[in-house]
Parts: structure tokens; sequence; C-alpha cells
């Protein structure tokens, strides 16, 4: 993304952020989302065409200046798995739209796995 700086008193330049950052920015922001536990791996079959902007459970996709993202989760057990992903989406979109002025397009929430715990072995 470049962004020309022509603000007030700023000086004249731009700036540019990596794909790179902005799946940092997704990843930690749905990380933080209460429900979910972790980041699941990208499938094989849509990781072998995604090259940049792709991390561990996050591809970001950046059209006519417009952010679509992919989410990739394990989500722990006893959890609404409507209300987390749609708490997942609008965190993530509110996160890259804030701290890089970027618009969001769309967020895709794909639930790979739900965390359960190993019971304890009993004798």
């Amino acid at each position: 993304m470049d962004t020309n700086q022509t603000e007030g008193s700023r000086a004249p330049g731009k700036t540019t952020i990596a794909p790179g950052v902005l799946v940092t920015i997704a990843r930690l922001t749905a990380l933080s989302t209460p429900g979910v536990v972790s980041m699941a791996l990208i499938p094989s079959g849509v990781n072998r065409f995604l090259r940049r902007g792709s991390g561990e459970g996050v591809h970001i996709d950046i059209k006519d200046g417009k952010v679509s993202v992919d989410l990739y989760l394990i989500l722990g057990r006893d959890t609404y798995v409507r209300d987390v992903s749609l708490k997942v989406q609008a965190e993530v979109g509110r996160a890259i739209e804030d701290m890089v002025g970027m618009d969001v397009e769309r967020i895709d929430v794909h639930i790979e796995d739900i965390y359960y715990d190993e019971p304890a072995a009993t004798d």
C-alpha cells in the first residue's frame, strides 16, 4: 500500500506497508480474541497458490487498495463458533482500518479445529 502525505505540515512522501505487517496485525488481533486458541496451518491446497501476504494461519490479499483477509483458526471447546467468528471479523477489520488506514473488503474466518484438553489419566 502506498499513501501520499499531503495533509497540513507533514513532509511530502509516501508510506509503504509490507503485506507482512498486515499479516501480523491480523494474527495478533485474532489471537487476542477470547475463544481463539491458536492459528491453524493454511491448508496445503490453498497454500501452494499463495506467495506474499501469507503467514501462520493468515492470508492477506490487497487489490485496488482494499484488503481481503483469510484467517484459519483453532477455537477452544465450549465456544460459540458463530459469536467468536463475528468478533474476530469485527476486531481484525477495526485493527487494520485503525492502524494502517486501509479499507477492508472482507474477512473470511475458517474454523479448522476445536481444541479439547486431554482428560487426565485415572487409575
